[in-house]
């Protein structure tokens, strides 16, 4: 939805949700378009533990990405952001609040935010 502000265009704030099942654990995905990028949480629990925000650069061919809250070393939210900025092309924030035991899970986990994005590319 378009509207405009002191005769500017800007695009309202949207939300979408979804789950899965994803190594018999159930994952969601809350995701919040906003003007230029969004804001995509993914987590099994409501807690926000880190977030991460990446987008592109003039001077690299990878967008930049930082984690701005949250465990430095755990890679995830800024991979995940990274990626996503560098196929989208808009900013991203990414908040990854799922246990990192399992080492496949964040790759299914990008798969099937990957899958969303083809389906439903104007959510993000």
């Amino acid at each position: 939805m378009d509207d405009t502000q002191n005769g500017e265009a800007f695009e309202a704030i949207t939300v979408h949700n979804f789950s899965d099942r994803i190594l018999e654990q159930v994952v969601h995905f809350h995701v919040m378009k906003l003007s230029g990028g969004f804001f995509l949480w993914v987590g099994s629990s409501p807690v926000l533990s880190n977030l991460a925000v990446s987008m592109s650069s003039r001077f690299g061919s990878m967008p930049s990405s930082t984690l701005l809250m949250g465990d430095p070393s755990d890679t995830a939210p800024n991979s995940i952001a990274q990626r996503l900025a560098k196929k989208t092309k808009k900013q991203v924030f990414v908040s990854y609040s799922l246990p990192t035991t399992a080492s496949n899970l964040s790759l299914l986990v990008e798969s099937r935010i990957k899958k969303e994005l083809e389906l439903h590319p104007e959510h993000f």
